[in-house]
């Protein structure tokens, strides 16, 4: 196997005011169609031969806006189900939970159809997603293997990868509309990049040469 290229899509009107985002299907803001233009370059060169994308349509779009090939809808790529708290900021939580942590306490019930998801539950659906990916790279070889999904799943994911604990996703911080990579070293799993992205000038000129 290549690398795992994990992309955070570009950036909504939540991503923007902090608003958790999960099942509310947001589009990108015009901030992050460029964000998702700009990608393109970053990817230029690298033979990716899987791509995996979240069913949201801020991943698709940016996964379409990137250029990537006939991405493969992979519902496990959703975000972490907020439960109660989506739509919801960490600063308005804290009003009466002032010691809340995501990582660590997880989400207030929401409805029969979004009750929530613990750490430990966004850790096992990680591991599910890691499981299939190293079996698709025994059947694609050497290619790069491209996830397009959302920032505190992708935190996770990162976290397991590296054989960490799901509440370990924190010490990652991954920016809207940018590219993180996992390889190996000496056989050990690491990070290889980690939020690349191209300045917002040039992103610019990206997204004026795509128009």
């Amino acid at each position: 196997m290549g690398e795992l290229i994990l992309i955070r899509h570009g950036e909504t009107a939540w991503s923007r005011s902090g608003q958790h985002t999960s099942y509310t299907d947001m589009p990108l803001t015009d901030v992050g169609e460029r964000q998702a233009r700009a990608l393109a370059p970053l990817l230029a060169g690298r033979s990716i031969t899987l791509t995996l994308v979240s069913p949201s349509v801020r991943a698709r779009r940016t996964a379409e806006l990137a250029g990537l090939a006939a991405p493969r809808v992979t519902p496990e790529l959703h975000e972490w189900d907020y439960g109660g708290y989506e739509g919801v900021t960490t600063l308005e939580i804290q009003r009466t939970r002032p010691v809340w942590n995501l990582w660590t306490d997880g989400v207030d019930p929401g409805t029969d159809e979004h009750p929530g998801e613990s750490p430990a539950e966004v850790g096992a659906r990680a591991d599910r997603v890691l499981a299939g990916v190293r079996a698709a790279a025994e059947r694609t070889g050497d290619g790069d293997i491209a996830l397009v999904a959302h920032s505190h799943f992708l935190r996770v994911f990162i976290a397991r990868y590296l054989g960490l604990t799901p509440a370990e996703g924190r010490l990652f911080q991954l920016a809207t509309g940018a590219v993180s990579r996992l390889g190996r070293e000496h056989g050990q799993p690491v990070v290889t990049a980690l939020n690349l992205a191209l300045p917002e000038e040039l992103s610019a000129g990206v997204a004026a040469d795509a128009s």
